[in-house]
């Protein structure tokens, strides 16, 4: 089972030389650079050709580069669009997500510049008609021209396109991500929770992070670094979890639980799907342990 692992993804201003060489030593497990939100529009044409640069420099180790360009209806999306296919990050996200056809025409446009295949497309999820229509979005994930493989929940647009008020516990908003999560998992994609904005308080950035993961998401896109060491924590399965999935799959190993469907562990009951629950839990941590 092949696990890579996207617990803390950390979005850097595209305009800002400084942090986006900081970018190769933080623990994060991916960075994105962006040329949407965080650049003003009189300085998005220079912050395309540093991000562009500082990609194809590479250094970022274990870390997942992604840039975020404007939207394909801006101005700068279509340049945004040429200039991250020329510099081969991981992936390129995409802002605004709400149709089919958007995938698609970004896709064939990939195709058309001779990008290879390992350069994906993520997708933002922050628009009314992208939750509605997050079935078939999320499907799309099964055309290879699409390249998408990662959902990106944006909870402040989401919140500005609904009027939905931005509150502890996000009540307003747990239809709407639970909904993205079950889509995602439908079709193989992964899902990354929003950004938590009050970046100074801590307690509410832990409860978001643990909600997120009890979600079933796979990690969390964050505006500051000092919110990595934690997010990691939590999106990472405890010690105790990972010991019970290793017993999990070794009762199951034994010859006298072979052809078995259930088993008797330490006075429970285990099925199999515990069993591949438990293998993915032992990949994730494995995953993790590799990155060092």
């Amino acid at each position: 089972m092949s696990i890579r692992p996207r617990r803390s993804v950390l979005y850097m201003p595209g305009s800002n030389a400084r942090a986006l060489e900081k970018a190769r030593t933080l623990p994060a497990d991916g960075v994105i650079l962006d040329l949407e939100d965080a650049v003003a529009p009189d300085a998005k044409v220079e912050a395309r050709g540093r991000i562009v640069e500082t990609v194809k420099a590479g250094g970022f180790g274990p870390r997942e580069v992604v840039i975020r360009i404007n939207g394909l209806d801006t101005p700068w999306g279509s340049d945004d669009l040429d200039a991250a296919a020329s510099a081969a990050p991981d992936a390129i996200l995409l802002p605004k997500v709400q149709s089919v056809e958007q995938l698609v025409t970004v896709g064939r446009r990939l195709e058309a510049l001779g990008v290879s295949p390992a350069t994906r497309v993520w997708a933002m999820i922050e628009t009314p008609l992208a939750i509605l229509d997050i079935k078939a979005i999320a499907a799309a994930a099964k055309d290879p021209v699409t390249r998408l493989s990662v959902f990106v929940l944006g909870t402040n647009d989401l919140a500005k396109e609904t009027r939905a008020a931005l509150l502890p516990g996000r009540a307003p908003m747990v239809a709407w991500l639970t909904l993205v999560v079950a889509a995602a998992r439908a079709y193989g994609v992964e899902v990354l929770d929003g950004v938590w904005n009050a970046y100074q308080d801590t307690e509410g950035f832990d409860a978001e992070c643990l909600q997120g993961a009890q979600f079933g998401m796979d990690g969390k896109t964050l505006i500051h670094p000092s919110q990595i060491e934690p997010c990691n924590r939590a999106f990472s399965p405890p010690e105790a979890e990972v010991a019970r999935a290793r017993a999990i799959i070794a009762a199951f190993a034994l010859p006298e639980n072979a052809g078995k469907g259930v088993i008797t562990l330490d006075g429970r009951m285990v099925e199999l799907l515990h069993a591949d629950m438990a293998k993915r839990t032992v990949a994730v941590a494995d995953a993790i342990a590799a990155r060092g």
